[in-house]
Parts: C-alpha cells; sequence; structure tokens
C-alpha cells in the first residue's frame, strides 16, 4: 500500500510540474490565462511583489513569502512528521509479521494483510496521513518554483540582489548553502534513523546544489530559507539532543 501511495504521489507531482511546463520560463503577467497561472503561479507573484514592495527588495520579499509559507503548511507538517514517527516506531512489528507469514500464497498473504492493518490501527498509523499532507503541500511548492522562474523572465520584476548576489543569475554559492542545509534537514529528521532513506541523504543535497546551480539565484535563495525553517521543526519536533542521551544511556547500560 505504502508503495502505491508513494507512486500515486510521484505522478500527481509529475503533473503538477509538467501542467506549467509548457510557459516555464515565459513572463507572466494578471493576463495570463489558465488555471495555473490565475489560481497558482500569478498570485503568488502578486503576493511576493507586495512584500516587496513594502520591505523594499525582491529578496526581502521571497524570504517573508517563503516563511509565511511554511509558517501555513505547518499543522500538515506536524502531521506528516508525527506519522511518520509512529510508522517507525511499529517498523520492528512490521518485520516480524513479514517474516512470519513470507509464504506468497494467497491465505497467507490474506492473513497477513489482516493482521498488518490490525497492527496499524492498534498503533493508531494511517499510512495516508503521510502522505496526503505531501499532496497538499505540491501545488504550492511547485506553484512557487514557477512564480520565481516566471518573474525573472518578466521584463517588469527587476529582481535584484541578495547580499552580493544577483537573483536573476545562477550563484554556486547559494547553491551550495541550500544544499549543506538540505543535509541537515535530512540529520535532523526522520531519515537519519532509517536505513532505506539514509541514501537521500547524500542524493537530495548535491541535487539541489546540481539544480541550484544552474538556475536563478532566487530559488537556492528559497530554498536555503525554507530549509532553515525545516531545521528549526525538525529541532522542535525530534529533539535529536533527546535521542542522543538515550542512545548514550542505553550504550552505558550495555556496557556495565
Amino acid at each position: 500500500m505504502k508503495k502505491r501511495l508513494w507512486m500515486v504521489l510521484t505522478l500527481v507531482s509529475a503533473a503538477l510540474l509538467l501542467s506549467g511546463c509548457s510557459e516555464f520560463g515565459q513572463p507572466i503577467s494578471a493576463e495570463s490565462k489558465g488555471f495555473w497561472n490565475e489560481f497558482i503561479v500569478w498570485p503568488l507573484v502578486s503576493v511576493i511583489k507586495f512584500f516587496a514592495d513594502l520591505l523594499g527588495t525582491y529578496a526581502l520579499g521571497i524570504i517573508v513569502v517563503t516563511i509565511i509559507i511554511r509558517l501555513a503548511i505547518l499543522p500538515l507538517t506536524i502531521k506528516q512528521i508525527k506519522s511518520s514517527k509512529k510508522m517507525q516506531e511499529v517498523q520492528p512489528k512490521m518485520k516480524e509479521l513479514q517474516a512470519k507469514y513470507s509464504s506468497k500464497d494467497a491465505a497467507t498473504q490474506q492473513k497477513y494483510q489482516q493482521e498488518m492493518m490490525a497492527l496499524m490501527q492498534n498503533a493508531g498509523v494511517n499510512p495516508l496521513a503521510g502522505c496526503l499532507p505531501v499532496l497538499i503541500q505540491m501545488p504550492i511548492l511547485i506553484g512557487f518554483y514557477h512564480a520565481i522562474s516566471r518573474m525573472n523572465a518578466t521584463p517588469a520584476f527587476d529582481l535584484g540582489t541578495f547580499l552580493i548576489f544577483p537573483l536573476a543569475e545562477p550563484s554556486p554559492v547559494l547553491a551550495i548553502c541550500a544544499g549543506a542545509i538540505q543535509f541537515v534537514v535530512l540529520m535532523t529528521g526522520p531519515a537519519v534513523d532509517n536505513p532505506q532513506m539514509k541514501i537521500m541523504m547524500y542524493i537530495m543535497p548535491l541535487m539541489i546544489i546540481g539544480f541550484g546551480m544552474a538556475l536563478p539565484a532566487a530559488l537556492p535563495l528559497y530554498w536555503v530559507v525554507g530549509n532553515i525553517v525545516s531545521v528549526i521543526q525538525n529541532l522542535v519536533i525530534y529533539k535529536p539532543w533527546n535521542k542522543n542521551k538515550t542512545e548514550a544511556t542505553t550504550t552505558g547500560g550495555a556496557k556495565k
């Protein structure tokens, strides 16, 4: 079931991304037609411009809107994280069931599915709880990506600079910062305790650095700010220092 859910998420994400690809890199304005432009991209552009006019620079506008978006989806993010934590807690029992019902005959697999569902219900685990928040976030996050890229292609928007980095041009420094902070996000999140996810700790930062070096610096700036917010969320929710104390106590007890 989990694989199917992630397959659905992947297909939906691809559809959302491709829905704006025909106009990707094209100018954007209030006259731009189509659902994607009228209800996702242009509203985000308008909000960024509002804060840019209010604060004086598009860099500050992007930073503020990024923080607002992250705070708006915070309840969904917390729900997703809690679901992931519960799923990790029942992983040992899930593996026991997989070993117990390793036979592939229909009767055994039916019994396996019944006990697996009972295990998840008793533990309060809902696979959809971890996937639906991601699905809801996709239009916002992908729309933000398109908004910045298309603002960069619109002469009416002069993105200016962030510190010394022109936001309309690629910035290797901001790209590397975005990748480095993404690594910290993964180190402070559930992936660090999941052997199957650990590979992402190395692939995701490299992907962000690679994309960031080829894209306008406004996008790595968005990633940097968003990832900083994610690190703070992980520190508050996961409290990795408590985990380290628990591991030290367990190790010390084992040595005795």
